[in-house]
């Protein structure tokens, strides 16, 4: 039985880091600090440009269920596992003034998951952040929306994820397919880190032993 738990409880671990973490690769070693001889060199960063202005979005229209149609990210997670990305949903709902509940329900070795979060709703319309354990790990969300589909911004650390996700899963229109494709390609992103999600086969109910409260912690 101690096997069992310490195999759902692993299996957590790697959904909410690749849930929460976009840009950080999952399951990666870490190397040993390097001897502190010489002043450390500042890390490369790569160049991205900033996110777009935010949208006055009504969030009273946001909610409820959107389906997750197409990311863009330069994560190392999707660049190797990419092909194998399971059918994803989020649903919205308000928990307070200041506070969006976030679900979403995915695949993980065949079992369905529910991640569950909290968005903060900042005063600036149309932008919302997730908090990290540190200021520094916060992400902050920008939409852009016309209430059927929604391009989403999740910026952290320097480094932009984008989401395109729709009310249903029928065909994604062309314009608003080549839409996002333009914008991701102003933050650096073409047609190779563009990542299509399945759009059949979505979870439905969740077992209660899968349902994992997430916070970053990378």
């Amino acid at each position: 039985m101690a096997e069992v738990w310490r195999s759902v409880f692993v299996a957590a671990l790697l959904i909410c880091a690749s849930m929460l973490d976009p840009a950080e690769a999952v399951g990666g070693a870490k190397s040993r600090p390097r001897p502190q001889r010489r002043p450390p060199k500042k890390p490369k960063v790569e160049p991205t440009d900033a996110p777009p202005l935010a949208q006055n979005v009504d969030l009273q229209r946001m909610m409820g269920t959107w389906f997750l149609l197409i990311t863009a990210s330069k994560c190392s997670y999707l660049i190797n596992h990419g092909t194998k990305v399971e059918p994803t949903v989020m649903t919205l709902a308000r928990s307070s003034d200041h506070t969006l509940s976030v679900s979403t329900k995915t695949r993980h070795n065949h079992q369905c998951w529910e991640i569950l979060q909290v968005y903060n709703i900042l005063p600036t319309p149309g932008r919302l952040m997730l908090k990290g354990t540190r200021a520094e790990l916060n992400t902050d969300i920008i939409g852009e929306t016309d209430y059927n589909y929604a391009i989403m911004y999740y910026q952290k650390r320097g480094k932009i994820t984008m989401k395109l996700y729709g009310r249903s899963v029928d065909n994604l229109p062309e314009p608003m397919l080549t839409k996002f494709e333009q914008l991701a390609e102003k933050q650096n992103m073409g047609l190779a880190y563009l990542f299509p999600f399945p759009t059949y086969s979505h979870c439905g109910d969740v077992d209660k032993d899968h349902v994992i409260n997430c916070v970053p912690t990378c």
